[in-house]
C-alpha cells in the first residue's frame, strides 16, 4: 500500500506528539463554566425559504465573549413528537451551507442545526463584535496571550453550546442527538461530543485540528495549517519559544479532547491526506474509549470519499 505517512500497523498504534498542558482539564472545565453561566438569549427567525415539509429558522444565540452566532436550523413541518435531531459543522473558512442541502437529513424525520463558525464565512459575529469573516490565522489567533483567548477555544464552545440547545429544544429527542463534520467540521464533530457528552453518536470525517506537531515536523503546515509557519516566522523565526507555543496549542488539540468522548463514533479517513495528514488523524481517534469504528479509504486523501454519507444516514438510523 502506498503512504505519505506511517504504515497502517503504526498509524493504529500512534499517540501523538504535540504536549497536553499540565492543566487542561481544569482549564475546559473553567471554559464550560464560562459556557453554562451565559444567558444564550436564543432567538428564531423564520428564514425566507420553506418547504412544505420543513420548517426552516435563523438561530441565533449569544456564546462566549459575548459574541452573537448563528446557525441554520430545520426541522419536519409536521412532526407530532419529539425526534432526532444532528448538529452539523463545515470545513474551514466555510458556513453552515445552503437551505436545500439540510432537506435530506429532515426528509428522514430529523431536524439539523447547522453552525456558522464566528469569523469564517457565515453570519456569526466574532470576538469583538466583527460580523463575518476574519479569517486568516484562526488557529494561531489568540496564542500570545491568555489561553483563555485563543479562537478556537470560543468555536470549540460555540459547538457544545448549539449541541445543547438542540438537545435540550422541545421538539427533539434528547436520547437521538448526533453530530457530523468534515475536516474543520469533523474537528469540532470531536470537539462538540467531548465538551456536550450527550452526543450519541458521532461522525468526523478527515479532522483537522488535531497534533499540531506532527504536521510541523512532517513540513505539512501549508493549506490549512500555513498559519504555523507564519506565526514562527513572524513571532519566533529561531524557535526559541517552540515547546511553549505548541505547548498552549495543545489546549485546542482535539486528540487531548478524544478520551471525553461518551457517544458511539464513525470517523472515515483517506491514508492520502496530505492536509490533515493521517498520523494527526489517528492521534485523535486511537485515544478515544467509547464505542468506535474507523472507515478507512486508502487511496483517497482530503476529498469525497465514496459511500460514507450513505453510511453516516445508516448509523444514524442504527442501521449500520
Amino acid at each position: 500500500m502506498p503512504t505519505i505517512d506511517m504504515p497502517l500497523k503504526d498509524l493504529q498504534a500512534y499517540s501523538g506528539i504535540n504536549p497536553k498542558p499540565s492543566d487542561f482539564d481544569a482549564y475546559w472545565e473553567r471554559a464550560l463554566t464560562e459556557m453554562r453561566g451565559l444567558d444564550p438569549a436564543i432567538e428564531l427567525v423564520p428564514s425566507a425559504f420553506q418547504t412544505p415539509t420543513a420548517e426552516c429558522f435563523d438561530l441565533y444565540f449569544t456564546g462566549v465573549k459575548g459574541a452573537r452566532i448563528h446557525a441554520k436550523y430545520a426541522r419536519p413541518r409536521h412532526s407530532q413528537q419529539p425526534h432526532p435531531a444532528v448538529v452539523q459543522f463545515h470545513g474551514y473558512s466555510g458556513n453552515a451551507g445552503e437551505w436545500a442541502d439540510k432537506l435530506s437529513i429532515v426528509s428522514l424525520g430529523f431536524s439539523i442545526f447547522s453552525l456558522d463558525c464566528r469569523g469564517q464565512g457565515g453570519s456569526s459575529e466574532d470576538t469583538g463584535g466583527v460580523i463575518g469573516n476574519t479569517l486568516n490565522g484562526h488557529i494561531i489567533r489568540g496564542l500570545d496571550g491568555h489561553p483563555d483567548n485563543l479562537l478556537f477555544r470560543h468555536i470549540f464552545l460555540d459547538c457544545a453550546q448549539l449541541a445543547g440547545i438542540a438537545i435540550d429544544s422541545p421538539e427533539v429527542d434528547p436520547e437521538r442527538v448526533y453530530a457530523m463534520g468534515g475536516s474543520q467540521g469533523g474537528a469540532l464533530t470531536i470537539a462538540c461530543a467531548s465538551l456536550e457528552p450527550r452526543i450519541k453518536k458521532l461522525a468526523p470525517v478527515f479532522p483537522f485540528l488535531s497534533d499540531y506537531r506532527r504536521v510541523w515536523e512532517m513540513d505539512l503546515a501549508k493549506d490549512a495549517y500555513s498559519e504555523l509557519k507564519t506565526f514562527f516566522r513572524h513571532f519566533d523565526p529561531q524557535h526559541v519559544r517552540e515547546d511553549e507555543i505548541f505547548t498552549k496549542l495543545g489546549y485546542i488539540d482535539i486528540q487531548h479532547l478524544a478520551n471525553r468522548i461518551q457517544g458511539e463514533v464513525m470517523m472515515a479517513v483517506g491514508l492520502m491526506d496530505t492536509i490533515c495528514p493521517p498520523s494527526t488523524q489517528f492521534a485523535a481517534y486511537n485515544k478515544i474509549t467509547a464505542p468506535k469504528r474507523l472507515e478507512i479509504y486508502p487511496d483517497f486523501g482530503h476529498e469525497g470519499l465514496p459511500g460514507f454519507n450513505d453510511k453516516t444516514i445508516q448509523f444514524f438510523l442504527g442501521e449500520y
